[in-house]
């Protein structure tokens, strides 16, 4: 033993002209205590490099306890040695005294050289691969990396779900949050992995992961959405966060038909507006019949639509719209427009002008000729066929003048005749019969 001491303490001597003669390195005053400082600093050191971690704990813990401002360095590398320590010992309660030690010396390393910034995130990871199973120290864990965003706005991405599997262990164990708490920390954690991923990091993995726990928590449905988070919307309609949160839940959640959403989806819309966010917020308008409150939205989604075919999808709503409010020249045009920007609403757009004209008949009649009269029906007929609605066209074909009637009138089958009225359509002439 006095042997390897002696060749330890040479290994010191020679190695002190190049790493500990630096600048940083307090060394005893005392001549015998700086011998023995320099020969436990290069002990452990060695120990560390042949990866004998246990055997490296015992001139390190010296170090530490006696000489704990000698350099930084003792710290840093301590973390390697007690974690490596930890590792290799099968003893579960010496594994907790050696992980016990990782975390003291980050504490004591805060203490002397205060800068947290450098380490804080690691030290929350270690403390996470520790006690994640300890639910009287998660939350300190939990404290750390919350630490770390809080000096360096961020955490490595990696480290993201671990944060929020504690958050999730530290709900279900210490009951430590409301429910409304546990989605703004799962919000912020979304947030710090979008961040990451606009540098081109792959986070899909992880927001897997925090979507995962997220639902292990239980802790949304649409009757949360709409009796918890809904009236707090009511009592406070300015706030954006939580205005986000209803809207992206009841997305995921498909909640869409909560009064909840509904009021998201207002603010978002009023705030923000979007071709999707009018859209949909005409479409739940439209769903209760408020047909007032749709038109405006559908028109405003028109000026926001990107492509033909979102410029089609309005302009069909629309045309719905001002069927139902009497605006039948306004809904044939919105139709007409939806079906020339798409060509899969032809039908739907034909078969509502079938129906306007269908219904024009009392609009339009005349009462001097029939044949007249019923050109509407024949307008109606022809564009039930364009949207290929045979049901539509039987329909129509029912109301068409009779062979008597068209020579009563001294009409001929295969003339023509103009609608006249605001359908204006000249028409051939057919029979019923």
């Amino acid at each position: 033993m006095k042997i390897k001491s002696t060749l330890l303490i040479l290994v010191a001597l020679l190695t002190s002209g190049i790493t500990f003669a630096q600048d940083g390195w307090n060394w005893p005053s005392d001549p015998a205590e700086e011998a023995k400082a320099r020969e436990y600093n290069a002990a452990y050191f060695d120990y560390m490099k042949a990866e004998q971690f246990v055997e490296a704990t015992k001139p390190l813990n010296w170090l530490l306890v006696n000489v704990p401002d000698l350099n930084e360095s003792i710290y840093i590398q301590g973390v390697t040695v007690y974690k490596g320590a930890a590792d290799k010992t099968e003893d579960a309660v010496q594994k907790r005294v050696y992980q016990d030690s990782v975390m003291a010396i980050y504490d004591k390393r805060g203490e002397l050289y205060n800068n947290a910034v450098k380490w804080i995130e690691t030290k929350g990871y270690y403390g996470y691969l520790f006690y994640r199973g300890d639910k009287a120290k998660i939350p300190g864990v939990i404290a750390d990396f919350e630490k770390a965003v809080e000096l360096k706005g961020a955490i490595n991405y990696q480290f993201v779900p671990a944060y929020f599997d504690l958050v999730e262990k530290n709900y279900t164990l210490n009951k430590a949050y409301s429910p409304e708490q546990v989605l703004t920390i799962y919000d912020k954690s979304n947030k710090l992995l979008d961040a990451a991923g606009a540098t081109g990091k792959d986070v899909s993995g992880s927001k897997a992961t925090l979507e995962t726990l997220l639902v292990k928590m239980k802790l949304i449905d649409c009757d949360f959405i709409e009796n918890t988070m809904g009236p707090k919307l009511a009592a406070d309609p300015t706030n954006e966060e939580l205005a986000e949160q209803i809207f992206t839940y009841s997305l995921q959640y498909k909640c869409i038909s909560t009064k909840a959403f509904l009021a998201a989806l207002e603010f978002k819309d009023s705030k923000n507006p979007t071709y999707k966010t009018s859209q949909v917020r005409g479409m739940l308008y439209m769903s209760a019949n408020d047909f007032e409150k749709a038109e405006p939205v559908f028109e405003k989604a028109l000026t926001l639509a990107a492509t033909d075919k979102e410029k089609a999808e309005v302009q069909m709503e629309l045309a719905k719209i001002y069927a139902r409010g009497g605006k039948k020249s306004a809904a044939r045009t919105a139709a007409r427009e939806a079906a020339g920007l798409d060509s899969e609403l032809v039908s739907s757009a034909y078969g509502l002008i079938g129906d306007l004209y269908m219904s024009s008949y009392n609009d339009c009649r005349g009462g001097e000729s029939r044949a007249k009269d019923y050109s509407v029906f024949i307008a109606a007929y022809n564009a039930y066929q364009r949207a290929g609605d045979s049901k539509g066209m039987g329909s129509a074909r029912s109301r068409f003048p009779s062979k008597e009637e068209l020579f009563t009138e001294g009409f001929q089958v295969g003339s023509t005749l103009s609608t006249g009225c605001w359908v204006g359509e000249t028409v051939t002439l057919s029979t019923r019969d």
